[in-house]
């Protein structure tokens, strides 16, 4: 038996504009993502078996541990594109990262699973493990790769942007979850769609150095707040708070010590800003 385990780091969506919808029913996005110190962790072990299996385990009972979960899907796409034979592959999965947040939490547990299994099977080249990622779902390659990268196309393509340091905080409303459809397809009917060229902005004052925070924005928070009262509470307690992805975790740039919400939300402080994605997890 051959084992790993591999640390997966939640993502933030520092901009995140809508292009335009695809033919393929997705959306272009003009995206900043930043990967934060909010880990989830995968136990990854390999061992001679008479057929091919997959054996989820885990800590959460929000996600399914069969083949409806990502992290299935990635090593199930590993084994077919490697031609691997009588093999079993059992991953327990730590959720540490919020569901249905807007955090990346499966994506980068996916990109985890096939960042691990090709350490002990040292099979792909780097670019062949984007190309995996790329075809299993958006924000896998901002998740391998990790840092600050800008995400365009449908989220897949990355182009890595200079280091830049912050601390974190993130609130999220407990009982909401906010799918990518729908703030997708909220954001398709709104009639008016801005065109702020925030992520353009943005990147020039990474490559110069300024401040970001004036730059901070997503369409897809424009396409969602006036639906939930949850999200309109946290903008008012904290005015400079951004939703990240389709939501409906918000973020704050620096390490807020207490909140001033209520127990119906999640207060994740200390965070910080990181240069990695997924990567092995050492236990010293």
């Amino acid at each position: 038996m051959k084992n790993i385990k591999i640390q997966c780091p939640a993502k933030i969506n520092l901009t995140l504009e809508v292009v335009n919808k695809r033919n393929d029913g997705f959306h272009n996005i003009k995206s900043i993502m930043q990967t934060i110190s909010l880990y989830d962790y995968l136990d990854i072990s390999i061992e001679h078996a008479f057929e091919n299996k997959i054996l989820l385990t885990g800590n959460s009972d929000e996600i399914p541990y069969d083949e409806r979960n990502l992290v299935y899907k990635a090593a199930d796409l590993f084994l077919t594109k490697a031609d691997i034979k009588n093999t079993e592959i059992v991953i327990n999965i730590e959720k540490n990262i919020p569901i249905a947040a807007g955090l990346a939490g499966g994506s980068s547990d996916a990109a985890g699973t096939l960042f691990g299994l090709n350490q002990l099977f040292k099979i792909f080249t780097h670019k062949q493990l984007e190309r995996l990622c790329a075809e299993l779902g958006s924000d896998l390659n901002v998740c391998l790769d990790g840092g600050c990268l800008l995400a365009t196309s449908r989220g897949e393509i990355t182009q890595k942007l200079p280091s830049i340091q912050s601390d974190v905080t993130l609130i999220k409303p407990k009982q909401l979850g906010i799918s990518a459809k729908e703030a997708y397809t909220k954001y398709s009917t709104k009639s008016f769609k801005p065109q702020n060229k925030m992520t353009e902005k943005m990147v020039d004052a990474i490559n110069n150095k300024t401040s970001i925070e004036q730059y901070l924005y997503n369409d897809l928070e424009y396409a969602v707040f006036d639906d939930y009262q949850e999200l309109q509470l946290i903008k008012q307690k904290y005015p400079q708070a951004v939703m990240s992805g389709s939501g409906s975790t918000y973020f704050v740039l620096q390490n807020l010590e207490s909140s001033d919400l209520n127990n119906n939300f999640i207060f994740i402080n200390g965070l910080n800003f990181i240069s990695t994605g997924v990567a092995i997890k050492n236990n010293s």
